[in-house]
């Protein structure tokens, strides 16, 4: 799948500096993860935050396809969407654009995790039903 930009239920944008480019003249690879998190941030953190008291959300897994270069100077959208929503994890779907051509796209799943257990903890059913209104149906290509 390669949504275009406007599909995203969640649009997050993040300007380019010059620091972020390597000697190759791109983006550093390791900077397309900040901009996930910029467009994560939005979902989890904007408004009112997400996770339960006492908690925290962390990254179990992700992956991350890169499929163009980025280049200074300018700007990315991040578009982020809702696959997947769990008893104690939910999975997000992300691409990250720069001048609406799709430079990289990530599947990430996110854990609440107790902050003193350390361990996984229940999402509450106000914490699913905000998840659920950004919730999309992937296109399996």
């Amino acid at each position: 799948m390669k949504p275009e930009y406007e599909a995203f239920p969640l649009k997050a944008y993040d300007k380019i500096r010059y620091a972020d480019t390597d000697r190759q003249g791109h983006v550093n690879n390791a900077l397309f993860s900040t901009f996930l998190e910029t467009g994560r941030t939005e979902l989890l953190y904007a408004n009112e935050p997400l996770h339960a008291e006492n908690a925290a959300f962390v990254i179990a897994s992700l992956k991350l396809d890169l499929l163009s270069e980025i280049r200074w100077p300018g700007t990315v959208e991040i578009g982020s969407a809702i696959t997947r929503v769990g008893s104690s994890s939910f999975s997000l779907f992300q691409g990250i654009y720069q001048k609406g051509k799709l430079a990289a796209m990530a599947e990430t799943v996110i854990v609440q995790m107790d902050e003193h257990t350390r361990k996984s903890a229940p999402l509450s059913s106000k914490t699913k039903d905000r998840l659920k209104e950004y919730l999309v149906e992937l296109e399996k290509g």
